[in-house]
Formats: C-alpha cells, sequence, structure tokens
C-alpha cells in the first residue's frame, strides 16, 4: 500500500502554477509530509511506482532534475556494457536506460493535441503510446540487467530498493540546477513555463517546481551515502574529475576497466561528443512537443557562470536562502 496522502494544490498556488506552465493540463499535487510537487497524474501511478517488483541486478540513477542525469547514464549503461559503443550509437538512451516515471509528464489532453498536431500519423501515434507507457510496464520486456532513470526521491520508491539494488545519486548545486531546470521547463511543451527565472527562483524558493522540495531530496540521497549499494557523487566532482569518478563507479558495479578504457568513455561522454553522438530519443519530426526558440535539452554541462543572476539583488536572496538551509544539513558541497 502506498503510505502518502496525496492532495491537489489548490487556491492561489494551484491557479499561478496552471497559469505559469501551460503545458500541465491538470495541474499538480503534493505528496506526503514533505509535500513533494509532482504532475497530477501523478496520483494515478503512485502506488504501483511504490510497490514495483525488483530484480537484484537493476541498476538505477537517481537525481533531482537537470543535476547531469542524462550524462550518467551513458556512463553508466556503458561501464555496466562493457563499453559497447556500437550499441550507444544504434539504440536511442531513453529505450537502453528508460525514464521510470516519464509517462507523469504527459497529460492525457496534451498527448491528445499532440497527435492532432501531427495529423494521428503511425509514427507518433506509436512513440506517443510509449512516452505514455508507464515505467512498470517497460520493465516487463526489458532484459537484464535492467537500467532506469527517476528524479522521485528514495522515499517514493520501493521501500527495498537499496537493499536490492545498486543506486548511484547524483546531487548538483541548487544555483545550477534552478537554471538548467527553467531552460528546460521553457524548452518541454509538457511544462512550457510563461514566466521569467526571477519567478521560476520564486517558486524553487518556495518547494512548488517540480520534484521538490529540492533540500529534501538531496538530504534522502545523502542519508544513504554508506549504504554499500547506493553510491552518492557530486555533478562538480564528475566533472572536475571524469576519469578518477569513473574509477570510483566502477568499484562501485564489480567491473574492470583499463585507464585506456577509462580515458575511451571520458572522451565520449566530453560535453561535445555526448551532444553530437549520443541519442537520447528516436529523432523523427513531431510537431507540438518542444518549444523551437528554446535551448536545447543537452546545454552548457557546465558549472556556474549563469547569467541569469547577474541581479545583485536576487544572487543575494538566492546566496541566503542557500546557506540557510545549508546550515540545516551536514551536508558538503565541492566547490562551484
Amino acid at each position: 500500500m502506498f503510505p502518502y496522502k496525496i492532495t491537489s494544490i489548490d487556491g492561489n498556488d494551484g491557479k499561478e502554477l496552471l497559469e505559469l506552465f501551460k503545458g500541465e493540463k491538470v495541474g499538480f499535487v503534493q505528496v506526503g509530509q514533505k509535500k513533494w510537487t509532482l504532475p497530477a497524474k501523478y496520483a494515478d501511478h503512485a502506488e504501483k511506482y511504490y510497490t514495483f517488483d525488483l530484480k537484484q541486478d537493476d541498476l538505477w540513477i537517481m537525481t533531482y532534475p537537470r543535476s547531469g542525469t542524462t550524462w550518467i547514464q551513458e556512463l553508466l549503461w556503458l561501464v555496466n556494457n562493457k563499453l559497447d559503443f556500437e550499441a550507444s550509437s544504434k539504440l536511442p538512451l531513453i529505450e537502453r536506460f528508460p525514464f521510470f516515471e516519464f509517462n507523469m509528464m504527459f497529460s492525457d489532453k496534451l498527448l491528445e493535441e499532440v497527435a492532432e498536431l501531427n495529423d494521428n500519423g503511425p509514427e507518433v501515434m506509436k512513440e506517443l503510446k510509449h512516452r505514455d507507457t508507464p515505467g512498470y510496464i517497460i520493465a516487463q520486456t526489458m532484459k537484464s540487467p535492467r537500467h532506469f532513470k527517476t528524479h522521485l526521491p528514495p522515499s517514493l520508491m520501493p521501500p527495498n530498493l537499496t537493499d536490492t539494488c545498486k543506486v548511484v545519486y547524483v546531487a548538483r548545486n541548487p544555483f545550477d540546477v534552478v537554471v538548467s531546470h527553467y531552460h528546460h521547463n521553457k524548452l518541454f511543451k509538457a511544462h512550457d513555463f510563461q514566466g521569467d527565472f526571477e519567478k521560476y527562483w520564486e517558486l524553487f524558493e518556495k518547494d512548488l517546481i517540480m520534484y521538490s522540495p529540492y533540500w529534501e531530496h538531496i538530504k534522502e540521497g545523502w542519508e544513504k551515502r554508506n549504504h554499500p549499494n547506493f553510491l552518492f557523487l557530486f555533478y562538480e566532482d564528475l566533472l572536475r574529475d571524469l576519469p578518477g569518478n569513473i574509477r570510483k563507479i566502477c568499484t562501485f558495479l564489480n567491473k574492470q576497466m583499463t585507464d585506456d578504457e577509462i580515458k575511451k568513455l571520458a572522451d565520449h561522454l566530453h560535453i561535445d561528443n555526448f551532444r553530437k553522438n549520443v541519442k537520447i530519443v528516436k529523432k523523427f519530426e513531431m510537431k507540438g512537443l518542444v518549444n523551437p526558440e528554446a535551448q536545447g535539452f543537452i546545454r552548457r554541462g557546465k558549472i556556474g557562470g549563469n547569467e541569469e543572476f547577474d541581479d545583485d539583488k536576487l544572487k543575494l536572496r538566492a546566496d541566503k536562502w542557500f546557506k540557510e538551509n545549508l546550515a540545516k544539513t551536514d551536508i558538503v558541497f565541492p566547490k562551484f
């Protein structure tokens, strides 16, 4: 049984979120005492996500969104599949390493609109059906070892996840996360954020951005960092010393790699090569899913230097928020 209460976000907050996130046709819910903010469609699948039947050799990547997740998916899949670059180049990442709760991102109304925009073409309908299929269904036809990505926090996942499977958790500093998340929500019509960055930051502070609260998410991962099946990494460390962190991941997964293989993998994962060579999803023309004028899915992959914080007043406010929340934890972020 699913142990948490799910409530709709109503009132002024609910109204504002529907106005700002045009793609979220039916609104948002909050889950449990921590009030995890998620699309309303989550309520239809919460129990099946929570009670998902795990296998011992499943491998999970868990992050708060925009923490280098896609990048690390590719890294983990290749380490766990003997550096099969050929298969990596042919099969989209979403098929090799599905996004467990991806289906909750697409309201039924949005899917209908996209289908109509594309004249209900058979290839489009097949793709939309796939996106609307929950991970717990997709998993039934997957071969072992299975790989899954989730942005859900540990407390909303099966309680036996860490005791059963290997989990890699990647945390990223909130300033880079929120900027990347803002542009991501501008890009995809499933979100279609209409406000400016200052408004987005305000929602982030109020824990009204999807998968928030940010701090609770990071804390839940941090609390599990000493479990033998749980590897907690910082995005900043990965970026600054990718070969060293590949070695750490190999040790965690009980895999052996030579120095040459590690170098080859690190080169493959360089942001310019990654952007150019890795297929995330099937590439074909589909109207109505992305805003063509927005920044791309794989952006800069860097640390800091976000012009969105150029406003001194906003920067001071954000710094104060960060220091106050960090002081309530024992988390030690790398320098960023």
